[in-house]
């Protein structure tokens, strides 16, 4: 693993860790999309890492 590699990992950990519950369930979902796909969620974080987080971040609507 290269240096880039684990400082990502290491984001993603941070995030997962850091999370709120409502931010947990948001991350689990988009995990589980992910990997109906064949795709974890690290792949998916190191691809759009910042349209992750601002979806895991923001308050979702309720209708």
């Amino acid at each position: 693993m290269t240096p880039d590699e684990r400082k990502n990992l290491q984001k993603l950990d941070d995030l997962v860790l850091n999370a709120s519950d409502d931010e947990l369930k948001k991350i689990q979902e988009i995990d589980h999309q992910n990997q109906m796909e064949g795709l974890s969620l690290y792949e998916v974080y190191l691809d759009s890492s910042s349209l992750i987080n601002q979806s895991i971040k923001k308050p979702s609507r309720k209708s």
